[in-house]
């Protein structure tokens, strides 16, 4: 068997930045309130860009930070649940954009772990010999789903892209990727909703915030099992930016005080599918964990769904 690892990473924001004393003026509520609560300070929103745009532009970067060409890649996987249109999907729309020729392509929705769930998907492709050199990218415009008058809602949601570049190893060599952990709890799928035909995201706050801090830090554990790294040797924590008292609860259980834990939900807010690799391009980016070491990602959200593992940065 083959693997898989991670060679290079991009992302992409909107230029538009929304500040909480901005949604002040729209809804009852105010900087402080909104800091406290969930840990945002500023989220960006797109004007005029689609999924597929930011899809585009961040692909396009990683695409370029990886040494490799269009002619290259022969997977595009999307990971996004707010695109508006069902056909075509917005991994073909990438893929044309780019100029990628005849890549197998299609999209997963499972919402805010929708990043992990495709990487996992490609790495078992990859693995497996399906395809050679893969693009996974989050892309999220949640703004168009947005409810500007529900304070519960609007304060926590932006818009943004994420992707990584995906090779496969071959034989003898260590893969970079780890085996994905994941699963869901469908009873409790009403949690988190965007519903029918002209539909707002709709959350019941409360019970995502107690399943999140009680159920996932132990799958997480599982993840770095999996892959053969104590929580202790990680050399960064790239979780869903869902919640910053989230993210320190997860944190606090999984014991881990060397690692590089990422809060990109204070500047960009929640990013659903988008929010891991963009949270984890921006530590590439920024070279603040070094290449080689190990990096637990784990998304969850909507479903309820969740998929993490441990991966090497590039």
């Amino acid at each position: 068997m083959m693997g898989s690892r991670i060679i290079a990473m991009g992302h992409y924001q909107p230029s538009r930045v929304v500040t909480n004393d901005e949604l002040a003026q729209i809804v009852d509520t105010n900087d402080e309130w909104i800091r406290d609560r969930v840990g945002i300070v500023t989220r960006r929103i797109a004007d005029t860009e689609t999924v597929a745009d930011m899809a585009t532009a961040a692909a396009g970067k990683a695409l370029a930070n990886s040494g490799l060409s269009a002619a290259d890649i022969d997977l595009v996987v999307v990971a996004t649940c707010t695109s508006v249109d069902r056909s075509p999907n917005v991994a073909c729309r990438v893929a044309a954009k780019l100029g990628i020729t005849a890549p197998g392509a299609f999209d997963i929705n499972t919402a805010c772990s929708g990043f992990s769930y495709a990487l996992g998907t490609v790495d078992h492709a990859l693995s497996a010999g399906a395809a050679r050199n893969a693009i996974v990218i989050g892309a999220e415009k949640l703004s168009d789903f947005t409810d500007w008058t529900d304070r519960s809602t609007c304060i926590i949601f932006g818009d943004a892209a994420g992707a990584a570049v995906v090779t496969a190893t071959g034989p003898g060599e260590e893969s970079g990727v780890g085996p994905v952990v994941w699963g869901s709890a469908p009873e409790k799928s009403d949690a988190v909703r965007i519903e029918g035909w002209r539909p707002y995201i709709e959350q019941e706050g409360q019970s995502v915030f107690r399943w999140a801090t009680t159920a996932l830090a132990p799958l997480a554990r599982q993840a770095c099992e999996r892959a053969g790294v104590s929580p202790r040797e990680l050399a960064a924590f790239v979780p869903h930016q869902a919640n910053a008292r989230i993210i320190d609860g997860i944190v606090k259980r999984l014991d881990i005080p060397q690692a590089v834990i990422a809060k990109d939900i204070v500047e960009s807010g929640n990013t659903s599918a988008a929010s891991v690799p963009l949270a984890l391009s921006k530590l590439v980016e920024r070279r603040e964990v070094p290449s080689g070491a190990p990096v637990l990602l784990f998304g969850f959200g909507g479903g309820l769904t969740y998929a993490g593992q441990v991966v090497r940065c590039p």
